[in-house]
């Protein structure tokens, strides 16, 4: 916080400004910025593939694209969606600027590493972007074997190098992040106090460190495979395709919550904001994400349950996933009992964070749907795990991710941005979800499998409105990217703390100075320091 009468320090973006001190920069805030601008473009790459998808699934003839060139579209759209965008995207951007700023530290614990974690992300985009360049890949986002291994002619290791390379980026991530909260937090700052974003992010991080080194060494398995004939995976060289998918579910169900996780951070700090209330369950909810990233390792065979594997270990999966179920419930739950008679603003964060909150409440029951292995017998592969898997995805990571965007906007910048477009946008992008995925339960449900460019005619209603729907949310996602933009330069000035929240990072100015804080900083008496009323310290 600064000195009363002390001459201000410049600011994190005007203390240097050529290319080199940004390619070379330490500073956690400028790597944070460095993650939003590879991020941005990931995610417009991913979405151009996904509205070619679009297109050809308006009409059940394939007449936009060829059959092989669709199904790599849909590859294109899943690899760069999850590993380059949803995975990294909150982490890498909103905890690498604010983790260190809510703790009262300086910056990350290994700066050095830090920056390395965004030229290793980029190495990694570029292998999977020349993939796409070279021929593209066929395998789907999960690169199944034995097709991945032995059999498709497309580009399947640059792709799968991309993510090779990209899980390292997340292990820097995690290891800085778990060091930084276990070491650096300033006097006072115990771990009963600290925010609620940042023990999302230390239970991310647990996952990151514990679940990518599986994903790595089954690539490097592919790899062996395909290059060099080893009997991994083929069955007819004595290899065994079921093992594949243990390996790669095992890190990818608990990569679900490496998404979601740092969402629920963000939406645990707009919540009390915007309520003006101090959180409902603050315990409960940090041992509920705890939970979370202990139980998530526990359920990968629930995507397994028509793979062949012993009825009795689909049954214990599926009551693995039940249970899983609980401590996510215990979050919607408690943000609920924070809404209630709380003073509910209307703010577009508040927007995102009720969109996400909505959303997020319909994957997590859908997904209990199929967690029963009658239910998933019937709808495995089809449209309705889609709309499953976009509800949780997109409904869950992009909505948290945009409304924490909007809430520290002012703080990254320094600037606000137009209220009326920011509430605009989050409206379009909830109308225009809702129309793309809900369709697709329906869809689903009557059979439609998923991965086919051509479908019988009966299915072609919801298919267009799902098209529909796809266009209506990419212009609500082309709305932030404008107006955040615009704003950088027709913004008015935000000052510390626009919102009226609690936190360190409210108590700097804004744009936070290079290091942080002039003096240390003084931890609050209580996580989130809002005027506890009656009402409250009754349900206390």
């Amino acid at each position: 916080m600064s000195a009363q009468g002390a001459e201000p320090q410049p600011n994190y973006l005007t203390a240097g400004q050529s290319v080199r001190s940004w390619l070379l920069t330490t500073d956690h805030k400028r790597i944070g910025l460095l993650y939003m601008l590879s991020i941005t473009l990931f995610f417009f790459l991913g979405g151009a593939a996904a509205t070619l998808v679009r297109l050809e699934l308006m009409t059940p003839q394939g007449d936009v694209v060829q059959a092989e060139t669709y199904n790599k579209l849909f590859t294109a759209h899943g690899v760069i969606m999850v590993f380059f965008f949803l995975v990294p995207s909150i982490p890498a951007v909103l905890g690498n600027f604010l983790i260190p700023i809510m703790i009262g530290a300086r910056d990350l614990a290994f700066p050095k590493m830090n920056l390395a974690s965004w030229y290793i992300y980029m190495l990694g985009g570029l292998f999977t972007i020349w993939s796409l360049l070279t021929g593209g890949v066929d395998t789907g986002w999960t690169f199944y074997t034995p097709y991945s291994s032995m059999f498709s002619n497309t580009q399947v290791m640059s792709a799968a190098m991309g993510v090779f390379i990209v899980g390292f980026s997340s292990i820097f991530t995690g290891l800085n992040f778990i060091v930084t909260i276990h070491k650096m937090r300033a006097p006072g700052m115990t771990w009963g106090k600290l925010p609620l974003f940042v023990w999302a992010h230390y239970a991310t991080s647990v996952i990151m460190i514990l679940g990518t080194p599986v994903l790595a060494v089954t690539i490097a398995l592919v790899g062996l495979e395909r290059f060099f004939g080893f009997g991994i995976f083929d069955p007819k060289l004595g290899g065994d395709p079921i093992l594949f998918q243990h390996l790669f579910w095992f890190y990818s169900h608990p990569a679900v919550y490496i998404m979601l996780l740092p969402s629920f951070g963000v939406i645990n700090e707009i919540v009390p904001c915007f309520t003006k209330r101090p959180v409902f369950g603050y315990h409960t909810m940090a041992v509920a994400m705890m939970g979370i990233a202990v139980l998530g390792f526990l359920v990968w065979g629930h995507h397994m349950f028509v793979s062949g594997q012993s009825m009795y270990g689909g049954m214990i999966f599926s009551i693995l996933s039940y249970l899983v179920a609980i401590p996510s419930a215990v979050k919607v739950f408690n943000w609920t009992a924070t809404l209630y008679k709380g003073s509910v603003s209307g703010s577009t964060p508040m927007l995102y964070a009720l969109g996400f909150i909505g959303l997020f409440t319909i994957g997590g029951l859908t997904g209990l749907m199929l967690a029963s292995l009658a239910v998933d017998v019937h709808v495995h592969d089809t449209y309705f795990v889609v709309a499953h898997f976009h509800y949780i995805m997109v409904g869950g990571a992009v909505m948290g991710y945009l409304g924490g965007i909007h809430f520290w906007w002012p703080k990254i910048t320094g600037r606000m941005y137009p209220e009326i477009w920011g509430k605009l946008a989050a409206l379009t992008v909830f109308l225009g979800f809702n129309l793309t995925f809900f369709p697709q339960f329906v869809l689903g449900y009557l059979g439609m499998p998923r991965r086919y460019y051509e479908y019988p005619p009966e299915y072609q209603v919801l298919n267009v409105m799902s098209t529909a729907g796809a266009s209506i949310l990419a212009v609500g996602y082309m709305l932030p990217l404008v107006y955040l933009v615009l704003s950088l330069w027709l913004g008015k000035e935000a000052g510390p703390n626009p919102w009226g929240a609690a936190g360190l990072e409210w108590q700097i100015p804004s744009p936070p100075s290079v290091h942080n804080f002039d003096e240390p900083p003084v931890a609050p008496e209580r996580p989130y320091d809002y005027p506890l009323r009656e009402h409250d310290r009754e349900l206390s």
